[in-house]
């Protein structure tokens, strides 16, 4: 029996009914949630268990979720308001995660939890203990002042990038493993550099990428940002650039790609800092765009599939290759490709935007389709002097002036209020998708990744 359950602890409580104070129906809460994890334990650990006793499993948290829920309708603002000390604290989602895990037994699942889940290498070997994570951030982001204050922690810095920042500003460059920023002049170049895997997205390269996109935000020397993928170590693409693969599909397939870690704070941090820059003031106003932000330029080596090309969406300016193309492969990976299907109907219309999404349609970046996407083509060769150009022109007109129409530009695409809307829908959505059996049966027939190692 897990240790924060009572010792009298029955293991067939039934699900409660929430009806009184927090402190009353937490206690309840805590009790049942208690019971679950001994029914639970006595079907034996993850992995080690039957069909049979997996399908048990999977209906004793999805009976458990459905009590879950109703707590979380009714109290996740009581329980964001105490962590965040009635929101004058910015933890960052995975930490509120873990927070609630602590404070509260049993609403989510601990990080030993998780690890152990991750320990399975397979992602059709876990429970899916992560979905109850979804639930809870879906509810924190649908009230208006928690989902406000939590997306204006996450366009907070990271440690990673504070730690470094003095480095950088004397050397102009800094390696954080799986991405790499240097100041040239008045521009931030970010590279990616997780050469193994054709820089695809994983928890590891998205934090190095956040952590360098806030190096650029910090630097006042720095101007415009400019991303690019660097050279890969792949037998087809060997020593040349690659801009953004999608994310890491052997990872997912080993039960290493984190709903928190990475596919909720890739959305609130390092994608939303590129369209809307860092959130330093005390003040969290939603109407002012009050961001310290910055001009993107994206520069397409190769392809830009999936995250690579949700990243498009919130560029100013993107160039390609000749032979670069972009795709959006949803349908092949059994998941919600990010905020493209916000933004993506933005560049090429509501029913182009379904032929990706459905039915995997690639855009050449000569193609009508791909014109839509990528606003200038250059050949390889003159694609540094390509850049030069590009990053001179966006600030012409003057760097607060560049900045200023930015965020008007900004205004009536994407309000903070929808940014927030699809947020709390994406996070339980998504989580549902993760754990989803086509999911995994969509990666063994078009991924094939039990011939890939990690």
């Amino acid at each position: 029996m897990p240790a924060n359950a009572p010792r009298n602890a029955d293991v067939s409580l039934a699900a409660p009914v929430y009806a009184a104070t927090i402190a009353a129906d937490l206690k309840t809460a805590i009790s049942y949630f208690a019971s679950v994890e001994a029914r639970i334990e006595r079907c034996g650990a993850a992995g080690s268990r039957g069909q049979s006793g997996n399908d048990e499993v999977l209906a004793i948290l999805r009976e458990a979720r459905t009590s879950r829920e109703a707590f979380f309708a009714r109290y996740s603002r009581d329980i964001y308001e105490q962590l965040t000390t009635s929101r004058t604290r910015h933890p960052r989602v995975a930490d509120l995660a873990y927070d609630v895990a602590e404070t509260f037994p049993g609403l989510l699942p601990t990080r030993r939890q998780i690890d152990q889940e991750r320990a399975l290498l397979r992602q059709s070997a876990k429970d899916g203990r992560e979905i109850d994570q979804g639930l809870f951030f879906a509810h924190v982001l649908s009230d208006p002042d928690c989902g406000l204050h939590l997306i204006h922690a996450m366009l907070r810095p990271t440690a990673a990038a504070e730690a470094a920042l003095a480095e950088f500003k004397r050397t102009g460059f800094f390696d954080f493993g799986a991405a790499t920023v240097e100041r040239k002049g008045f521009v931030g170049h970010v590279t990616a550099t997780n050469k193994k895997f054709l820089n695809a997205e994983d928890d590891v390269a998205v934090a190095a990428l956040e952590s360098a996109v806030d190096l650029v935000l910090l630097d006042d020397r720095i101007k415009v940002g400019v991303l690019r993928g660097g050279t890969v170590d792949h037998p087809k693409h060997q020593g040349k650039r690659v801009f953004n693969s999608g994310i890491n599909l052997t990872h997912l397939y080993y039960g290493q790609i984190s709903l928190i870690d990475f596919l909720l704070e890739r959305e609130l941090g390092l994608v939303n800092k590129m369209y809307r820059g860092l959130w330093l003031s005390d003040a969290c106003h939603e109407l002012l765009e009050n961001f310290v932000e910055k001009p993107w330029l994206a520069v397409v080596d190769r392809f830009a599939i999936g995250g690579g090309c949700q990243i498009l969406c919130v560029m100013d300016r993107v160039i390609a290759e000749p032979d670069a193309y972009f795709s959006l492969p949803a349908s092949k990976e059994g998941f919600i490709p990010g905020f493209a299907n916000l933004r993506f109907p933005r560049l090429v219309g509501i029913q182009t935007a379904r032929h990706a999404i459905f039915f995997e349609e690639q855009f050449p970046a000569g193609s009508l389709g791909g014109a839509k996407i990528c606003d200038e083509i250059v050949p390889a060769d003159q694609m540094d002097e390509a850049i030069e150009r590009n990053t001179a022109q966006m600030i012409r007109g003057g760097f607060v002036s560049t900045v200023a129409n930015r965020k008007a530009l900004r205004v009536g695409q994407e309000p903070l209020s929808a940014f927030r809307h699809y947020m709390a829908v994406y996070s339980w959505q998504q989580s549902l998708c993760l754990y989803d059996s086509d999911l995994i049966e969509n990666l063994e027939r078009a991924w094939q990744p039990h011939k890939r190692t990690l």
